[in-house]
C-alpha cells in the first residue's frame, strides 16, 4: 500500500511503495519490456555529437550547484549536472566542468577554483529552481549569479565561498585532484574536479540527526524535494520510492 509522505509544497506530494516485482525470485528473468529487442549500435567517435544522447540517457543526475570566489573576491554561482558523490571516507564530490566561451576556455566556475581550491556545492530542491536555473545564463565573467538570481550569500565557516540560503543541503569543498578530458583531437574538453568535503550542512527541517543510529544522520527526502537533470531542458523530481535492501540487509539497515 503507498502512503503519503507530506512535503513543503503543496504541489509536491512524494508517495513510498512496494518494489516494482515483490514476488522476484532469485534467478527469475527480467527481460526489456519492449516488443523488440533489437539494439541500436552508436559509436561516439561516429556521431556529429554525443551530448543529446548523453545527457537524456544518463539519468537521472544529481545537480551539483557551485559557489566559488576568484582571487579577488569576484563570486560565480552555476549549477552542474556532470556530478556526483563518489566516497564518503573522506566525503568526496566531482564536477566535470565543460570548456565555455571565455578566452582561455574555462568557465568562471573552473577558473575559480583552480585560483583558489575551494568551493561549494549545495543540492537544488523545487522551491527554488527557478532562480537556480536563471544562473545557467551565459553571463558576462566576473557577474556574481548570487546577485542576478536574487538567492541568498550565506557564510562558509571552512571555506571562503559563501553557501545559498535557499538551498537545503550545503557541502564544503577543497580541491584535492583535477582531470582533464582530452578528445581525439586533442582538445581539452572538460575539466574534472574532485573535492574533499570538510564541512556539511543540513536544514534541521530535513535532517533526522540520528536517522541511521547514533551519529548517523539521514535527509528526509519528501521535505527536501531534491531536483535532478534529464535531457535536455528537462528536470525531473523525486515522486516515488520504495525500499529494496541488499540480499545480505535487512530494509532500513545503513
Amino acid at each position: 500500500m503507498l502512503r503519503q509522505l507530506s512535503g513543503i509544497s503543496a504541489a509536491y506530494t512524494a508517495t513510498a511503495g512496494p518494489p516494482p516485482h515483490p514476488r522476484w525470485n532469485p534467478g527469475e528473468k527480467q527481460p526489456l519490456p519492449f516488443q523488440t529487442k533489437d539494439f541500436v549500435a552508436l559509436d561516439p567517435k561516429e556521431l556529429k555529437s554525443c551530448y543529446p544522447l548523453v545527457i537524456s540517457s544518463y539519468v537521472p543526475r544529481p545537480i551539483a550547484f557551485v559557489s566559488t570566489l576568484s582571487a579577488s573576491g569576484e563570486g560565480n554561482l552555476a549549477p552542474f549536472s556532470y556530478s556526483g558523490v563518489v566516497a564518503h571516507d573522506p566525503p568526496t564530490i566531482v564536477v566535470g566542468i565543460c570548456r565555455g566561451r571565455n578566452a582561455d576556455g574555462k568557465k568562471d566556475t573552473l577558473a575559480n577554483i583552480d585560483a583558489t581550491g575551494e568551493f561549494v556545492v549545495c543540492i537544488m530542491s523545487e522551491w527554488f529552481v527557478e532562480a537556480a536555473n536563471h544562473c545557467c545564463s551565459a553571463f558576462e565573467r566576473g557577474v556574481d549569479e548570487f546577485d542576478q538570481s536574487g538567492l541568498t550569500r550565506v557564510p562558509s565557516t571552512r571555506v571562503k565561498p559563501p553557501r545559498v540560503g535557499e538551498s537545503a543541503m550545503h557541502y564544503e569543498c577543497v580541491l584535492r585532484h583535477r582531470h582533464e578530458v582530452v578528445n581525439a583531437s586533442g582538445v581539452v574538453t572538460s575539466t574534472m574536479v574532485v573535492g574533499e568535503v570538510v564541512m556539511m550542512h543540513a536544514a534541521s527541517a530535513v535532517c533526522n540527526v540520528d536517522g541511521a543510529g547514533e551519529g548517523k544522520p539521514t535527509i528526509d527526502f519528501a521535505k527536501f524535494q531534491p531536483i535532478s537533470r534529464l535531457g535536455g531542458d528537462t528536470y525531473g523530481r523525486t515522486l516515488s520510492m520504495f525500499d529494496l535492501p541488499r540480499p545480505d540487509r535487512k530494509v532500513g539497515s545503513t
